[in-house]
């Protein structure tokens, strides 16, 4: 280890559990605050050079720490309040049916994406390849295995009237 690694090694093990505890205090939420924590740091590390010369690095990323945690709190304070005021659109046979809305909810993200664009929005599949910026050919691949997973979830026949189970 080099003596710029070493200098900024001892900066990390001196100043992140601080840091993190002030982001903590303005985040009430330990894993964001960390997380903030870490992105002051890598910041950190990448104006190294600069930063290493300044009487008090530790108090630039702490600066930096307290910006990007107040930043955060501001859009998640946003965001609640602009989630009481939209609920989101419930298509009429999945908010019938708690047993297919489970189902859909066990599938991987890709798959519940391409189910909710070709069954419940109704988008043809070159157009949803397009949203989820993949070929038609893997938006079909989506569809077809949330369309077995679906089946055997939901314990019924796949296409070819085989039992899923």
């Amino acid at each position: 280890m080099d003596a710029t690694e070493a200098e900024f090694s001892w900066i990390f093990h001196e100043e992140f559990a601080s840091v993190a505890r002030t982001a903590y205090l303005i985040l009430h939420d330990r894993t964001t605050a960390e997380d903030v924590a870490q992105e002051a740091f890598t910041r950190l590390f990448v104006n190294w050079a600069k930063i290493s010369h300044y009487e008090r690095p530790g108090a630039w990323v702490r600066r930096v720490a307290i910006r990007l945690a107040v930043r955060h709190a501001q859009r998640e304070r946003i965001r609640v309040a602009l989630l009481r005021w939209v609920e989101p659109p419930q298509h009429e046979t999945a908010a019938h049916d708690p047993d297919l809305m489970s189902a859909i909810q066990a599938l991987p993200p890709q798959q519940r994406a391409a189910v909710a664009l070709h069954y419940l929005e109704d988008r043809p599949v070159a157009e949803i390849a397009g949203l989820m910026s993949c070929s038609p050919a893997t938006a079909k691949v989506h569809l077809f295995k949330a369309r077995k997973r679906l089946a055997l979830l939901l314990h019924e026949r796949d296409e070819e009237g085989n039992d899923a189970a």
